[in-house]
């Protein structure tokens, strides 16, 4: 009975010690995060809404690099398409061009192999987000969501996609993947290279600031803010969004755990009249997530929300789109983690025309997609709500 009695109070002593943790970890996060307030550039952006289109695009202006290739992903996988990226940088190092690659730990899945062959290349490479005392806990969690490219310093890539075969529907798992990505050519792109090289540095990496990773800049058509966030500021940002709707407000998104103040702008946002459509995957890619979801689902639906359920293949595209007038495209979900504990960047378009483009692919993501209807949401199965019970639980870390 002692060893019984022993055994809980460690148990107990370990899940109060990693709540403190996070909790502590949190709280120092939002003390030192900085509320990015970038100016307004003008542009030439691309829309790659397919993995062919991404990588298409992104491996022809890594050929094209004559100075430096900056690279920054949540996930790399060194499968087919990303034992080809890693070929392709290894070559540039090789040319003397100076790359910089920055994945995060938690997402990265390159051998140490390869790893070293990168560095014998003379690729430079690190893992963002390095676990730190005292708050070990909380930096597991922590992730560099962001997913960036900079090429030359005139070039560069924001959105959802990472390196790995799955982006390209060869995972027969998911089969075919719906995402966005943005190109950027000229004005804005120095706002890409500055939170790479912040990120780069708080990973511990040294570097020199050169004038070519600032060169002069094109102007374009096309005005733009980049927001980036460091597990702040990013709900306020989004709930505005949502208040600015007038007529209309779409959603996509492969995670919707918002929380209760930004769930409670949408049920407001359709009970004053806006057509309010939200798009998510039919099938979940984690444990848990898509249960955590659907206790939001039933507020949103009883107050004129349209929810839609993609289902050929998975969603994963992060996009909102306010009256035909502002876009947001980037690497945040509509969930507590982006919210609160992630790094993440976004896009801000204000181009109507752009946007014409974008809700062109997104009608076409609802007309493949199931409408959830309240009579289908109440018919779930028992064993879903009990699943669901458990994700509300643990819905701030998912």
């Amino acid at each position: 009975m002692n060893g019984w009695i022993m055994t809980l109070l460690i148990l107990i002593a370990i899940i109060v010690w990693l709540r403190i943790d996070f909790k502590l970890g949190l709280r120092q996060q939002r003390r030192e995060a900085t509320r990015h307030v970038q100016k307004t550039r003008y542009s030439k952006v691309d829309l790659l809404p397919t993995g062919d289109d991404f990588y298409k695009r992104l491996f022809a202006d890594i050929q094209q690099a004559t100075d430096h290739v900056h690279l920054l992903f949540y996930i790399f996988r060194d499968d087919h398409i990303g034992n080809k990226m890693l070929k392709a940088l290894e070559d540039k190092a090789k040319e003397g061009v100076v790359v910089r690659l920055l994945v995060d730990k938690m997402g990265c899945k390159i051998t140490k192999k390869k790893k070293k062959d990168l560095k014998k290349a003379g690729v430079l490479f690190a893992h963002s987000h390095p676990l730190s005392f005292p708050y070990i806990f909380f930096t597991f969690n922590r992730r560099n969501h962001r997913k960036l490219a900079i090429i030359d310093g005139r070039v560069g890539y924001i959105g959802g996609y990472n390196v790995g075969d799955e982006y390209l529907g060869r995972d027969p798992k998911f089969g075919p993947w719906r995402d966005f990505h943005l190109r950027l050519d000229g004005d804005g792109v120095q706002d890409l290279q500055e939170q790479f090289l912040e990120d780069w540095q708080t990973a511990k990496q040294k570097y020199s600031k050169e004038a070519s990773h600032y060169p002069p800049l094109n102007k374009g058509d096309i005005p733009l803010r980049i927001l980036p966030t460091d597990g702040t500021y990013l709900e306020e940002t989004f709930i505005d969004l949502v208040r600015q709707a007038k007529e209309t407000l779409i959603i996509g998104t492969p995670y919707y755990i918002p929380g209760k103040a930004l769930q409670k702008e949408m049920i407001e946002a359709a009970k004053r009249g806006v057509d309010v459509k939200l798009i998510v995957p039919k099938k979940g890619d984690h444990p848990l997530v898509k249960e955590a979801a659907f206790p939001y689902f039933e507020p949103l639906l009883q107050a004129g929300v349209s929810v839609y359920q993609y289902y050929r293949g998975f969603f994963h595209a992060k996009v909102v789109v306010v009256d035909d007038q502002v876009c947001d495209v980037g690497t945040a979900n509509f969930d507590q983690r982006s919210f609160h504990i992630n790094h993440e960047i976004n896009c801000l378009i204000y181009d109507p025309t752009f946007i014409h483009g974008l809700l062109t692919e997104i009608k076409h993501d609802i007309g493949i997609s199931e409408r959830l209807t309240i009579e289908a949401y109440k018919k779930r199965p028992l064993f879903q709500r009990g699943k669901e019970k458990v994700a509300t639980l643990v819905s701030g870390l998912l």
